[in-house]
């Protein structure tokens, strides 16, 4: 715990004198990441939120409606999506004069979802009724936020499904989502770090 609060005050000096040298978005500093990124999910329905922490690595967590399928069986209902992701690309997008705004870029990512049983939809999981259901795994994924603040994320991974009373398993993780970023974004014209 010492540790974190530590790392957490070090990281916090570092940003406090970046902005007093007026440094800004180097190093550490989130060159092409939106500090802020809010969207409503169209598809699932839901919403979802992004906050980039340090270059190219970004948290995000989303709330909406998922399907999980494993060894077990399936489970269709509303979910807890988090993700911790490292975005690759944002430099070759830039050389190539493309789009980086709103976080467009191809990503790897440490990814876990939630399904709740007390908004569960179906399910064919033998098991008691009052489950829920968690994933944990790898997924890579592209996100694209466009001009009008459209937005599509599509990832595709593997992960290990653990359930209070149900057996556990592994299955793929896949995930899409279309939406609307709420959010201002970053200028789309490239500039190079």
């Amino acid at each position: 715990m010492k540790k974190i609060f530590f790392l957490l005050i070090v990281f916090v000096g570092l940003d406090a004198q970046a902005q007093i040298n007026g440094v800004t978005e180097k190093g550490f500093g989130i060159v092409n990441l939106e500090r802020h990124q809010f969207k409503f999910d169209l598809l699932s329905p839901g919403i979802s939120y992004e906050l980039g922490l340090f270059k190219n690595v970004s948290a995000s967590g989303g709330l909406g409606f998922g399907y999980a399928t494993y060894e077990e069986g399936y489970a269709v209902g509303l979910t807890l999506h988090t993700r911790v992701r490292y975005y690759h690309n944002f430099n070759r997008r830039k050389r190539m004069n493309k789009n980086v705004s709103g976080n467009s870029g191809n990503y790897i990512a440490a990814a876990r979802s939630i399904f709740f049983s007390q908004v569960r939809l179906a399910t064919n999981i033998d098991g008691p009724d009052d489950f829920n259901l968690g994933v944990y795994g790898v997924t890579y994924g592209i996100q694209r936020t466009y001009e009008n603040g459209f937005n599509f994320n599509a990832e595709l991974g593997a992960g290990y499904y653990r359930g209070d009373g149900v057996p556990s398993g592994y299955g793929p993780l896949i995930n899409f989502t279309f939406g609307w970023v709420a959010t201002n974004r970053k200028s789309r014209k490239p500039t190079f770090d």
